[in-house]
């Protein structure tokens, strides 16, 4: 075919596809309708991960060209535009506009619901229980630096409760007014500097690495001043308007974890996780008689925070985090709850959610 024929082909698939996706609206605001009638949450991440996957199968099976990458990313827009429609859900995120949860939570969520930023875990965790937003999102592990043991310490003293959980590839990029800056300084928050230094040294050489208080202001002076630079989020040269001059190497790409606050724990979904917190008397065998109790009935501890307790002076308590696999309902960890309980420990469920098969990225 020529390339007008072409292009008119394209065009009556256009048409079918507005079509299809109108009557797919109809559809979710039918479900909505049902939602909200029987008091039931809009987003439910265990419904979007299966639908996820079984449309990535369906693209295979049919030998599609498309990525799964971008199936996911094309249908991630297409749900936003429906959350939108029914709730006009708004998300609250830890951090400036352009951070890397605000980043995280635009890929999560889509382009089409309302985002607030808040400058603290405090005020993110006020806004969620308020109901001033539907959800808030904020880190709670970095593969280089460990658990976020703030986010921790909030879930403990709070009713809110982890709602899901997203996996992240962190790939830094290095922005400026225009693509052939060659810098002078590269301004970037500690964070996004330190896993990437030896890296920026090597691509730009003789460059000065200027720590700031933000991305957002690395952004800034990359838009104001001269011959500089910013490391930060692609989402964040969107919004100062700057242009991509590299981007960090896979080799240099480390993971995160990031959670979606909620009211509650997340429904059952078949493959599940859970965070709880126990508190025990620190005394020799204490976390190994907690472990036992999960062993026994086969329970995978997947990993394991200690923090100290607030207000114990003597040192005589000691408090975990678990991350374990099942959901808090399912039976066999009601019972491993319970024998907890009658061995003295205090347990608290943080949440329960859909275990995340699938990192995401940019």
């Amino acid at each position: 075919m020529s390339l007008d024929q072409t292009r008119a082909q394209i065009d009556a698939i256009d048409q079918q596809l507005i079509r299809l996706l109108n009557e797919r609206a109809d559809c979710v605001h039918q479900i909505g309708e049902i939602k909200k009638k029987d008091g039931l949450e809009i987003y439910v991440p265990g419904r979007e991960e299966a639908l996820l996957k079984k449309l990535c199968q369906l693209n295979e099976a049919q030998h599609g060209k498309l990525t799964e990458k971008a199936i996911r990313a094309i249908f991630r827009e297409i749900m936003s535009a429906a959350l939108a429609l029914e709730n006009n859900l708004k998300i609250a995120f830890l951090g400036p506009a352009g951070s890397w949860t605000h980043q995280v939570a635009v890929h999560k969520f889509g382009n089409s619901v309302e985002y607030a930023s808040e400058a603290s875990t405090e005020g993110l965790f006020a806004r969620v229980a308020s109901r001033a937003v539907d959800y808030g999102v904020l880190p709670i592990e970095h593969s280089a630096e460990g658990a976020v043991h703030h986010t921790l310490d909030h879930l403990v003293d709070s009713p809110l409760q982890i709602y899901a959980e997203i996996l992240w590839k962190v790939e830094t990029v290095v922005m400026a007014k225009n693509d052939d800056t060659v810098p002078t300084a590269i301004y970037g928050h500690p964070q996004m500097l330190a896993p990437c230094r030896a890296w920026l040294t090597q691509k730009f050489p003789g460059v000065k690495l200027i720590e700031s208080a933000s991305s957002s202001l690395a952004a800034t002076h990359a838009e104001e001043e001269a011959g500089v630079a910013a490391v930060g989020t692609p989402l964040s040269a969107e919004l100062h308007g700057l242009r991509l001059i590299a981007t960090t190497p896979r080799e240099y790409s480390s993971r995160a974890r990031f959670i979606i606050l909620g009211h509650r724990s997340g429904d059952p979904s078949g493959n599940d996780n859970s965070m709880l917190m126990v508190h025990a008397h620190d005394r020799v065998g204490s976390l190994l008689e907690v472990l036992q109790v999960f062993a026994k009935r086969s329970v995978n501890v997947r990993q394991i925070e200690n923090r100290p307790v607030p207000g114990d002076l003597t040192g005589e308590q000691a408090r975990f985090f678990l991350e374990i696999s099942g959901h808090h309902a399912d039976p066999v960890l009601t019972a491993t709850i319970d024998e907890l309980t009658s061995l003295g420990s205090k347990v608290k469920v943080l949440g329960s959610y859909p275990a995340p098969s699938w990192v995401e990225e940019r």
